[in-house]
């Protein structure tokens, strides 16, 4: 497979915003749509994740990290109806991998009853931050490239 110049393998030369697909992650049949936009990945999840498939994700987005030195990480959660202790506690897991990885993470699209949930549960979610749109998100994290912002 050849990257967006036809010269060499996808994902092999710099990336430019918007035009490299990184492709899906997971296992098991389960898989996360994940778009590399320059040096972010956009990670979307839809719908309910599993324990299995939770940690399958972590496992995955961490490895993604260190294959594409990427330096920053969105996990759009706005198609998420039930975030429970296991997922905010991987939430807050892939954040602190990423951040080890020189990487920031920004979970962007959480739902109020997401958030009341949250709090409820006593869940602070270190190392993580949060934006209201992925939009809000991407601008967080250029943002901080472009101060010279280090890890979280």
């Amino acid at each position: 497979m050849t990257g967006p110049s036809g010269n060499g393998p996808a994902g092999s030369g710099p990336p430019v915003a918007g035009s490299s697909v990184a492709g899906p992650i997971g296992g098991h049949g389960f898989t996360v749509p994940v778009l590399r936009l320059g040096d972010i990945l956009l990670v979307t999840l839809q719908g309910e994740l599993h324990d299995g498939m939770a940690e399958q994700l972590q496992q995955d987005i961490t490895d993604r990290i260190a294959h594409t030195r990427v330096t920053g990480v969105v996990i759009d959660i706005s198609g998420v109806d039930i975030v429970d202790s296991f997922l905010g506690r991987v939430l807050a897991e892939i954040a602190a991998g990423a951040g080890l990885l020189a990487a920031r993470t920004v979970v962007a699209g959480m739902r109020p009853a997401v958030a009341i949930t949250l709090v409820e549960l006593g869940l602070t979610l270190p190392g993580l931050r949060t934006a209201l749109d992925v939009e809000r998100a991407m601008e967080l994290l250029t943002a901080g490239e472009r101060q010279g912002e280090g890890s979280p």
